[in-house]
């Protein structure tokens, strides 16, 4: 599991999400939770539909995310696989590794352990940051990482973000101006801010579900251990207290 994890780690760092570049802007805080089961399944359905077109998580498996998100059989074989997986499979994208370096110029990254590796904010703040951009390949650009190779796979969801304002002189050497205020144009999406805003916060969740899966059972076996220690405390300190009274 280790070696896997590890694994995981090198692809991500190996290669860029979406060859971007270097940001500049701190990434907003934002609150995820991954104790929320139907966040967790909206989260799941999005990165299925939206993602896994290029992205995998193939450290991660269908049943293993049916079980934690108590998603029924029949109900992970209608709405999560669409392929020819089975439930015990690893969930590991369909594109072929030549028509990403052909479409991309990279191997779009596995994204299981993505959360760990950029952050729940980060991926929140590259998530929403899109923006309308001619210049680029697939018409946008993003406000967290300039020049993103990446299409926007939520646009149809969020509607046409166009920026407000840019910094020109941001990086001179290669002529890009920085986009510091977005906008989305009303009725362009399927959804309004608001459920874009919180489809995004579930997305983001199941990613960080997906990067440590175990983290909510840790999480309750950490609270019982101090508990334990704390009883045990007052016993060490009373039989201490006890054994030096005769010494004394």
């Amino acid at each position: 599991m280790l070696l896997l994890r590890l694994l995981a780690l090198l692809s991500v760092l190996g290669v860029p999400l979406a060859s971007m570049g270097a940001e500049d802007i701190p990434p907003e805080k934002v609150r995820v939770t991954t104790t929320d089961k139907h966040a967790l399944q909206d989260g799941a359905r999005t990165f299925v539909n939206y993602c896994m077109g290029c992205h995998g998580a193939q450290y991660q498996r269908y049943e293993r995310v049916a079980r934690d998100l108590e998603i029924p059989e029949d109900i992970l074989q209608q709405a999560l696989i669409f392929t020819s997986a089975k439930p015990g499979d690893h969930m590991r994208s369909s594109m072929r590794a030549e028509d990403a370096r052909s479409w991309f110029g990279a191997v779009p990254p596995d994204l299981t352990l993505v959360a760990r590796v950029r952050g729940e904010d980060w991926l929140y703040g590259y998530l929403m940051g899109f923006y309308e951009d001619a210049s680029r390949p697939w018409g946008v650009n993003n406000i967290v990482f300039p020049n993103v190779a990446m299409p926007n796979v939520l646009g149809a969801l969020q509607g046409r973000q166009v920026c407000l304002t840019d910094n020109p002189g941001a990086d001179a050497s290669v002529n890009i101006a920085i986009c510091r205020e977005l906008a989305v144009v009303p009725g362009t999406g399927a959804q309004n801010n608001e459920q874009f805003d919180q489809t995004v916060r579930n997305l983001v969740a199941f990613l960080a579900y997906s990067a440590d899966p175990n983290k909510e059972v840790s999480e309750r076996i950490g609270r019982y251990v101090l508990a334990y220690l704390a009883i045990l405390f007052v016993f060490a300190y009373l039989l201490k207290r006890e054994y030096w009274k005769d010494i004394k």
